[in-house]
C-alpha cells in the first residue's frame, strides 16, 4: 500500500450526502427504531432478524482469512523477529493497563451511584441458564487450551480469533525464515488480502440493511418499556463509557499526540455499523484497513487490533464491574472491600475469553459472578431484559479502545506516521470504498 497515494485515492469530494455509508446507515438505525417500536409484529419478524443476523454473519465470514493474511503479510516484511515479540509485549502491557482503569473506573462510578437499590426487573432464568452453561468454559487453563486449535482448518471453519492469529504468527515466522524463497508465498498473500478487502467493499454496501433489521428487532421484541425497568443502571454505564473514552482514552490519546475526538470522527462509520448490529466484529476489516491508512505500521495493526478483539474489551471490563456493584446491590448481597478488589482480578481473566460479539459480555459476566460469589449468579436474570441495549455501548467502547490502542502501540514503537495521521483525521473515508484504497496501493 502506497503511503502518498491511498489517502488521495480514497477521498470523495463530490459524492451526495444520501451515497455516503455512514449517512446511510443512520437513517436506517433511525428507521429501525420507528418499525420496531410503532409495528413490532412486523419488526419482530424473523425475516426482518435475519437481515440483521445475515450482515453479521457476511462480515464474520471474512474476518478469519483477513486476520491470517494481515498478520502473515507483517509479520513477513519483518527482517528482525524480535521486533514481533517487542510488539507483542507493548501490547499485552497496554492492555493491562488501560483494562485495569476500565475496571477500576466501573467499581468507582457503581460505589459512588448505587442505582441497584430497591431495583428490580422480569427475570429470564432459562435464558440466563443458558450464558451461565457457556461461563464454564472461562476458567483460565481452558481459555490457554483453547488458543491451540484443533486443526487449522477447524480454526478458519469456526472463525475463532486466537486460534487463528496463532497460527498466523507461526506460518508469518516461518514465512520469515525461508527468506527470498517465502518472497512467492508473501506475494501471493498480498494478493489475497487485497481480494478479500474487495469482498469487504461488496459486503459493506449491505450495512444499512443489517443495522436497520438488527435495530428494528431489537426494539420491536424488547421494546421501550423494558429501558424503563432499568433505566438508571443503563444511564449510569452508558455515562461511564463516555467517561473513560473522553477522559482516559483521550488523556491517552493527547499524549500520544492526537485529538481522541478528530478519532472518533474518523472512524465514526466503523461506529454507527457497531451501534447497528450491537457487534465489534463487524467492523474489525475495515478498522485494520483504516488504522493502516491512519499512518501505523502495518506489523502493529496486524498485531494489536486482532489480539484487542480478546485482550483490550474495555467496554466489557466498565460493564462487569458495574454490574456486578448492581445485581449485589439488587439481591441484597453487600460486598467488602475484599471482595471488590477480588473482582477486579476474576474480571481481568474472565475478560480474556470473550471476542466482542453480541453477549459476550453477558457470558464473562456470568463468569465472574459465579467466582466471586455464587449468590449473584441468579440476579444475572435481572440485568438479562436490557443487556442488548447495553451491548451496543459496550461494543462501541471496545471498537475505540482498540482503535486507540493501535495507534498508541504505533507510537511507542516509533512506526507512527505523522504526517499521514494529521492529514487523515481531516479526511472522510467511506469504507465502501475500501478496494480503491488497496487496489490503488
Amino acid at each position: 500500500m502506497s503511503p502518498t497515494t491511498t489517502p488521495q485515492a480514497t477521498v470523495r469530494t463530490a459524492r451526495p450526502w444520501y451515497k455516503i455509508l455512514y449517512v446511510q446507515v443512520l437513517i436506517a438505525i433511525a428507521l429501525g427504531v420507528v418499525v420496531g417500536w410503532l409495528a413490532p409484529n412486523v419488526a419482530t419478524n424473523e425475516w426482518v432478524k435475519a437481515l440483521g443476523d445475515g450482515f453479521i454473519k457476511l462480515i464474520k465470514m471474512v474476518i478469519a482469512p483477513i486476520i491470517f493474511c494481515t498478520v502473515v503479510s507483517g509479520i513477513a516484511h519483518i527482517q528482525d523477529a524480535r521486533k514481533v515479540g517487542r510488539v507483542g509485549v507493548k501490547a499485552l502491557v497496554y492492555f493491562e493497563v488501560v483494562s485495569s482503569f476500565a475496571l477500576v473506573l466501573g467499581l468507582i462510578i457503581g460505589n459512588l451511584f448505587p442505582v441497584g437499590h430497591g431495583l428490580g426487573a422480569k427475570s429470564d432464568a432459562a435464558a440466563v441458564a443458558a450464558y451461565v452453561k457457556q461461563a464454564e468454559a472461562q476458567k483460565s487453563v481452558d481459555f490457554v487450551l483453547n488458543i491451540i486449535p484443533d486443526s487449522v482448518v477447524g480454526a478458519f471453519a469456526r472463525g475463532d480469533i486466537l486460534q487463528v492469529l496463532l497460527f498466523a504468527i507461526l506460518f508469518g515466522f516461518s514465512l520469515m525464515a525461508l527468506g527470498e524463497r517465502g518472497h512467492t508465498v508473501r506475494d501471493l498473500i498480498d494478493d489475497v488480502a487485497h481480494a478479500v478487502f474487495g469482498v469487504i467493499a461488496i459486503v459493506m454496501k449491505a450495512a444499512p440493511f443489517g443495522a436497520f433489521g438488527a435495530m428494528a428487532y431489537t426494539v420491536g421484541r424488547y421494546g421501550p418499556s423494558a429501558l424503563s425497568n432499568l433505566a438508571g443502571l443503563i444511564v449510569l454505564f452508558y455515562v461511564t463509557a463516555v467517561l473513560f473514552i473522553v477522559v482516559v482514552l483521550g488523556l491517552i490519546a493527547r499524549i500520544a499526540g492526537f485529538n481522541i475526538f478528530r478519532f472518533i470522527g474518523y472512524i465514526k462509520d466503523e461506529l454507527l455499523i457497531v451501534l447497528g448490529t450491537s457487534s465489534s466484529e463487524s467492523a474489525l476489516p475495515q478498522l485494520m484497513e483504516k488504522l493502516e491508512r491512519l499512518g501505523c505500521s502495518k506489523p502493529v495493526v496486524g498485531l494489536v487490533v486482532p489480539t484487542g478483539y480478546s485482550f483490550n474489551l474495555d467496554g466489557t471490563n466498565i460493564y462487569m464491574t458495574l454490574a456486578t456493584l448492581f445485581i449485589a446491590q439488587a439481591v441484597g448481597v453487600d460486598l467488602s472491600l475484599s471482595d471488590q478488589l477480588t473482582i477486579l482480578v476474576v474480571a481481568m481473566l474472565t475478560s480474556k475469553g470473550a471476542s466482542g460479539v453480541t453477549g459476550a459480555g453477558f457470558i464473562t459476566l456470568a463468569a465472574t459472578l459465579s467466582v466471586v460469589n455464587p449468590a449473584l449468579v441468579p440476579g444475572m436474570a435481572i440485568v438479562f431484559s436490557v443487556d442488548k441495549f447495553m451491548s451496543e455501548c459496550r461494543a462501541l467502547t471496545n471498537i475505540t479502545g482498540n482503535g486507540v490502542a493501535t495507534v498508541v502501540v504505533s507510537w511507542w514503537e516509533g512506526e507512527l506516521d505523522r504526517g499521514r495521521l494529521n492529514a487523515a483525521l481531516g479526511v472522510s473515508v467511506d469504507p465502501a470504498d475500501v478496494e480503491t484504497a488497496v487496489t490503488t496501493g
